[in-house]
């Protein structure tokens, strides 16, 4: 069977793309985790802010849907609101 040039791109182009997305996707993930982990109010802030930024671009950029990014930073929130108390 032939494989046209533009098939051969398209795969290329999907293995670049690929990688990128798992790339943001483990990013965010582990900003979320190190929110999660933390225990003391005053370190927990700069995660916790690194934290939102990234779901937002990811939603923006449309890798992740607003209600899903709605409900991990309501997780996140929630966990450093409980901290500082």
């Amino acid at each position: 069977m032939d494989r046209h040039p533009q098939q051969i791109k398209r795969e290329r182009q999907d293995k670049k793309r690929n990688a990128i997305n798992s790339a943001k996707l483990s990013d965010m993930r582990t900003a979320i985790k190190r929110v999660l982990q933390s225990e003391d109010p005053n370190k927990a802030e700069a995660p916790y802010k690194k934290a939102v930024s990234v779901i937002d671009k990811m939603v923006s950029k449309g890798h992740l849907k607003k209600n899903t990014a709605a409900r991990r930073k309501s997780q996140i929130t929630r966990h450093f609101n409980s901290l500082s108390k």
